[in-house]
């Protein structure tokens, strides 16, 4: 007969005599110190993944100075991702503050863009404007309130930030796109363009950063990904 417990074999003439319940005990005490680390354990990964993944704070001032630097080119056929084709207009360079990312599961739009990333800079990319801000993402927009009085000019605001549909242009940085963290300064470069797909599926990116509403998001083959300016690391960052 062998226990549920793992205490090892027991014998049947051990069970009819009683003794069954001192390996049982046996067992239990074996047991409770591996239970006891694996709670702590899992309570240390939980404890790293929510420190690790709260969003970076600074002290106030502006993080980045430079709006994205758009180079406009002769529109060309560019590329072709998961069987939609992409025609480019432009060389995209944007260095920003991470605002946000939201990943996208279902639908045609997700197959060619997973994941949206929310950046802004100038006065946008200071911490005092932000914690008058709250940011939110969602149906392919990122949206920002405040109470009162706005702490930027209205269409300051809407000049200093926006919502990438990022289409990874390999694996890494796929990766690094996911693995981007709220707060975060980064540089991503690459190529806006306009995507047409089946069923006459249509996406064009925006042309300019002073746009808002429906069109107004940037839809970025992003090349590559790195952080900028101050190197982004926990020590660094001023916590709240």
């Amino acid at each position: 007969m062998r226990p549920w417990f793992g205490a090892g074999e027991i014998d049947l003439r051990e069970v009819k005599l009683g003794l069954a319940p001192a390996l049982l005990f046996a067992g239990g005490m074996h047991r409770l110190p591996v239970g006891r680390t694996l709670l702590l354990l899992l309570l240390t990964l939980a404890v790293w993944w929510w420190w690790s993944s709260r969003p970076l704070r600074y002290a106030p001032g502006v993080l980045v100075a430079t709006a994205p630097l758009q180079e406009d080119v002769p529109e060309r056929a560019f590329a072709e991702v998961n069987g939609f084709k992409l025609t480019t207009f432009a060389r995209y360079t944007l260095r920003g503050r991470v605002l946000g990312t939201k990943r996208y599961r279902s639908g045609p739009s997700a197959d060619l863009v997973p994941i949206d990333v929310a950046v802004a800079w100038g006065r946008m990319s200071d911490q005092a404007v932000l914690d008058q801000l709250n940011v939110s993402m969602g149906n392919r927009f990122f949206f920002y309130e405040w109470r009162g009085t706005p702490p930027l000019a209205p269409n300051e605001m809407q000049s200093s930030g926006a919502n990438n549909h990022v289409i990874s242009a390999n694996e890494a940085v796929s990766r690094a796109i996911s693995n981007l963290r709220t707060g975060e300064l980064i540089e991503m470069q690459g190529w806006l363009v306009d995507a047409t797909g089946p069923d006459h599926f249509r996406w064009p990116s925006s042309r300019r950063r002073d746009d808002t509403g429906n069109g107004a998001c940037e839809l970025l083959f992003v090349e590559t990904v790195k952080p900028f300016g101050v190197v982004v690391a926990p020590a660094m960052a001023v916590v709240k």
